[in-house]
């Protein structure tokens, strides 16, 4: 007779996307309760042999060099600080939680991949409820910058989708060309170019870059979705020149703002941030600050110092006034927050993250599992400007989707497919653990 919590913690799991979009506090009480509760379990089989493989010794090792880093008399924060290093461990332990032990069975991970593409058609569909009806479905209004926000109040739709429209989009475009005739390939085109062009109308600049990149990455991955991938790239090109007609806000967002912001870059407030964080990094090597540590040292007149290149910025590097509670780049912030080793190891698991999605991927590989890889790529992509790393409802896809993917890496079959529809491989997974 299974235990309630396996009956019930996976229902928890599919809740969590609507959580992340508009639950944040019960989100962090769910993910905190499945952490503890894969403890409990571990415990009580006497069962830590995942802590010694894949990328868990990684993940272990920079948990506890950021709870270190973050100790009064080392970080800044204080006793506050440690207490939020001490919590970070909560994002891993779900990773481990799905990969594990949630997700093992096949039919979770099919009912998650309905559940994930649900959010991005619920995303998506708000957005085009703003653009063509003015207001989305709770009748607000899109946001006064000009962004679709799609179903929030702020401009937050568009990293969430880019890291869904892969997971979402790529099975069924891949099943539909599968099929080769030409409606059923005419239909794939149609959806792929419905979600990039989404992605163009949100106006949020970041987001559709790195749709850009996933789309590139899924060409080079899945060789029969290429001509998809390039009639995407074009017809994304020809909706971003119709802009100045049909959608105004978007084309100042992506292409007169975009552009003078590239050109002033040094003197931008993402440039002035990126600054003070190396600063930052620079005058603390070794521990960082502790977590939090751009948002407490950045106030620090001694860390006000802006690019040689900056022009309108001399001395203060923008001063107090670009202070943010976050790098906006998950790296500087892993730099700012443990130093240089806390950097290193945050590259580590990264890089331990994303072998463990291509494990067993094979030649010719499932669409789902190639679609959960770029989502996480994407977000783990160094060249970006991203949301903190420990904000749940921005972060959380990230983790939620990376259990997922691992999961699917470790039901797998020898022909790299995530074995949805096999009864079986849930066995063949538990199997493998024993």
């Amino acid at each position: 007779m299974p235990a309630l919590t396996d009956r019930f913690a996976p229902v928890v799991v599919l809740l969590l996307p609507v959580l992340f979009m508009h639950g944040r506090a019960v989100a962090e009480l769910a993910i905190t309760l499945l952490g503890l509760v894969f403890l409990f379990r571990c415990a009580r089989a006497g069962d830590w042999r995942w802590l010694r493989a894949g990328w868990a010794p990684f993940g272990a090792a920079w948990w506890l060099w950021l709870v270190l880093c973050s100790l009064p008399g080392i970080g800044i924060g204080g006793w506050h600080s440690c207490g939020q290093a001490l919590a970070a461990v909560r994002f891993l332990l779900l990773v481990a939680a799905l990969e594990h032990w949630l997700l093992r069975e096949a039919v979770w991970r099919r009912r998650l991949q309905a559940v994930l593409t649900a959010a991005a058609l619920y995303i998506g569909l708000n957005c085009w409820l703003q653009l063509l009806a003015g207001t989305n479905m709770w009748g607000w209004p899109r946001y006064y910058d000009g962004s679709l926000s799609g179903p929030f109040g702020n401009p937050r739709a568009g990293p969430p989708a880019a890291r869904l429209l892969f997971p979402a989009l790529l099975p069924p475009a891949c099943h539909l060309l599968a099929r080769n005739r030409w409606p059923a390939t005419l239909a794939a085109g149609a959806l792929a170019i419905a979600g990039v062009g989404t992605m163009v109308l949100i106006g949020q600049r970041m987001p559709l870059l790195l749709t850009v990149l996933g789309l590139v990455v899924s060409g080079l991955m899945l060789r029969r979705l290429r001509p998809v991938v390039l009639a995407c790239l074009v017809a994304g090109a020809v909706l971003l020149a119709a802009t100045p007609v049909i959608s105004p806000p978007t084309w100042y967002r992506l292409v007169t703002r975009f552009t003078y912001q590239m050109q002033t870059f040094a003197d931008s407030d993402y440039g002035l941030i990126g600054a003070r964080a190396v600063v930052i990094a620079a005058q603390h090597p070794v521990f960082g600050q502790g977590y939090d540590g751009f948002r407490n040292a950045c106030p620090d007149l001694r860390t006000w110092e802006s690019w040689p290149a900056a022009k309108l910025n001399f001395w203060d590097g923008g001063g107090a006034s670009i202070c943010n509670i976050h790098p906006h780049n998950h790296y500087l912030q892993a730099a700012t927050d443990a130093g240089l080793p806390g950097l290193a190891l945050f590259c580590a698991l990264v890089v331990a993250w994303l072998r463990g999605l291509l494990r067993g991927i094979g030649r010719d590989p499932d669409p789902l599992r190639v679609g959960l890889f770029v989502g996480v790529l994407i977000e783990l992509w160094p060249i970006a400007s991203t949301s903190g790393f420990y904000s749940t409802e921005l972060i959380g896809f990230l983790f939620l989707m990376l259990g997922f993917g691992l999961a699917c890496a470790r039901a797998a079959a020898p022909a790299g497919q995530c074995a949805l529809n096999s009864p079986d491989s849930g066995r063949v997974a538990v199997a493998k653990m024993a």
